[in-house]
């Protein structure tokens, strides 16, 4: 799972951890916006909490996830969940289904980077493809001239989510105290990848060491708090 502040870049790295290691992808964000495009029960009462910059209620959360992890793919490919838990209640909800991360990752980045990053993106409509004014402009006029701003990255939101984030945050990181790795997220996204790739290969070393002499695996984490990324592999 990746989680965490907004603009953290844990969607970047979740591509990035995706095709490398072909886990399913799971982003509480994407289930939140296809429900309420789909104009769902669930949907309408997340968009109000969306469109005022909050967090969705734990129970709508956590139904929506519960529901897409017991799929097929997820339960044969393994999973990267991203933005789920985002609260001591949602991280307490996952502990009761048993679902256990192998290693939690810290993004860290600066307020005013995270700020910069939100208030710059642009959503294509059509594709669903997130632009950014400054970091990752569109290919095309014909892109840029349809992009729009999606409702929970203006300033005045985006501070409120922060607020929000970091009054969750070290609950949630204690919950993963023992598992944590720390992480500068503020770096080109290649250079945080590689980090990434270092910690998941002696992740994945030590799980071939398990199934082949059963010794407990032994990982070299360094603790933090802030945002995370949450594996499990099957």
């Amino acid at each position: 799972m990746i989680s965490g502040a907004p603009a953290s870049g844990k969607g970047t790295q979740c591509e990035l951890i995706v095709t490398k290691y072909g886990l399913v992808h799971i982003s509480t964000g994407d289930l939140l916006r296809q429900e309420v495009a789909a104009g769902t029960e669930i949907g309408n009462k997340a968009k109000e909490f969306m469109n005022a910059g909050g967090l969705v209620p734990d129970e709508i959360v956590t139904s929506m996830v519960a529901a897409r992890l017991s799929l097929e793919d997820a339960k044969q490919n393994g999973w990267l969940l991203d933005g789920y838990p985002r609260s001591l209640t949602q991280a307490e909800s996952l502990e009761k289904m048993q679902i256990r991360p192998d290693v939690y990752i810290v993004l860290d980045v600066p307020d005013e980077i995270l700020i910069d990053r939100c208030v710059g993106r642009r959503l294509d409509p059509v594709t669903g493809k997130i632009y950014h004014q400054k970091f990752f402009p569109p290919e095309t006029k014909e892109i840029k001239a349809r992009l729009i701003t999606r409702p929970d990255d203006t300033q005045e939101k985006v501070l409120s989510r922060l607020s929000i984030y970091k009054q969750n945050a070290d609950a949630v990181s204690s919950s993963y105290s023992n598992i944590t790795n720390k992480i500068d997220g503020s770096r080109h996204k290649e250079e945080v990848f590689k980090d990434i790739e270092s910690l998941l290969t002696q992740l994945q070393q030590n799980k071939v060491k398990i199934v082949n002499s059963g010794e407990k695996p032994i990982l070299d984490l360094k603790k933090g708090p802030a945002s995370l990324i949450q594996l499990v592999t099957g």
